[in-house]
């Protein structure tokens, strides 16, 4: 590898998302003294994921009991509020209701109680009228109320997580070769930069997969993007809190809620629809390459053919603000178009099997010096914490057994 110069450490880590800075946080912390480097691709931490999301500290009650999601997101709601606490950053512990509106959706928001009180987290039911006592403006037949649900801008957090972490990080740091020995890892980015570390921790999120590809190892699975598109409620005084719809399990999506943000506004949405681009943050982002890569695994089309009502009711709401503001007014009757403000969309980096099965997990597997994180849904924000004290246990053995 040619190089405009040279960095050796004993770990590297791709990705400056909140999941890579706590990795990287977790490591100087469990291992002091442990030289650190973090690349990132854009000119700062939390451009993608991690800084384009509805800011929820999510409770973990829609997790299966035992799966890394449950136990993470309930650990990780705690810490991230105490952290918070002691790095000023703006949070709040809301709480949130989980509402039914159709009779049909009874029995999957019983299941949730069951579900909340297994994996320890304090639930109350609610009438319509208990409804109204929350939320006056929101109608439904029933609901409950989770009270470790909370608020934070995560951008803000991963600013923290940069700062405290020691690790030196790069930005402006695109991978574009990886080199693997028996007794290294070297890495070059696509300005010369060659980074020879010990070990080598991928979470590179949207490209996590490639990058898994540029080390010589088979992930099993594709990132397939959904684009999560959002409203801004122009009279934010309907809501007070986090009002959210009974999820459907046969989709890894919670649905249209609202969420009140630590600045006072509120967020509506996303509608989850495909993204044309691996960061396709609009219809108009089309690239080429990413499209031929989604279309070329097969479990793309296992998802087309499961799915495709779903989703063709997904793009109709994101083609129809009116559409979009009928599923709304479901939870929201008062609500109309004209409230309804765009505003940024994110995008979801979904794992997706050869079968299409949608991983549902986090998905961790392990290489010779390398650790590839190539799942991290939904709670992966809450549950950062954890996850990074678990990434970096998972890389320190990497390092003793090397």
């Amino acid at each position: 590898m040619g190089s405009l110069g040279s960095v050796d450490c004993d770990v590297l880590v791709i990705g400056g998302g909140i999941v890579g800075l706590s990795t990287a946080h977790a490591l100087s912390r469990l291992a002091p003294g442990t030289r650190v480097v973090v690349l990132e691709k854009e000119a700062g931490p939390a451009r993608h994921q991690t800084g384009r999301n509805s800011g929820v500290i999510h409770s973990g009650i829609y997790y299966r009991p035992g799966s890394l999601k449950a136990r993470f997101a309930v650990r990780g709601a705690a810490e991230m509020v105490k952290f918070c606490a002691e790095h000023d950053v703006p949070h709040e512990v809301t709480g949130k209701l989980i509402v039914a509106t159709e009779r049909a959706e009874l029995p999957r928001l019983h299941a949730l109680v069951q579900r909340g009180r297994e994996n320890g987290i304090p639930v109350r039911e609610l009438g319509p009228a208990q409804i109204a006592e929350y939320e006056p403006e929101v109608r439904g037949l029933a609901a409950i109320h989770v009270g470790t649900t909370g608020i934070v801008d995560y951008g803000q957090v991963a600013a923290r997580l940069a700062e405290s972490s020691g690790a030196e990080i790069v930005y402006g740091a695109q991978v574009d070769l990886i080199a693997r020995r028996a007794s290294a890892v070297a890495v070059r980015t696509t300005s010369g930069l060659v980074v020879r570390a010990r070990a080598l921790v991928n979470c590179a999120g949207l490209q996590c997969d490639r990058v898994a590809r540029l080390a010589g190892d088979d992930p099993g699975m594709r990132i397939v993007p959904f684009r999560g598109e959002y409203y801004d409620l122009a009279r934010p005084s309907l809501v007070r809190g986090l009002v959210y719809p009974v999820p459907d399990p046969a989709f890894p999506f919670l649905g249209v809620h609202l969420t009140r943000g630590v600045a006072g506004g509120v967020h509506v949405g996303p509608n989850a629809v495909p993204a044309l681009a691996r960061e396709g943050y609009g219809w108009g982002t089309v690239r080429p390459a990413d499209l031929a890569s989604e279309l070329a695994w097969p479990g793309t089309w296992h998802i087309a053919r499961r799915h495709w009502r779903y989703g063709a009711g997904e793009i109709h709401r994101s083609l129809s603000k009116r559409a979009f503001t009928e599923a709304v007014r479901r939870l929201l009757p008062a609500v109309t178009e004209a409230d309804l403000h765009r505003a940024p969309a994110g995008v979801r980096a979904q794992a997706v099997l050869r079968d299409g099965t949608l991983v549902d997990d986090f998905l961790i597997r392990e290489a010779p010096r390398t650790v590839h994180v190539l799942n991290a849904p939904s709670p992966a924000a809450t549950a950062s914490l954890p996850i990074g004290r678990e990434i970096a246990t998972r890389t320190l053995t990497t390092l003793r057994t090397a």
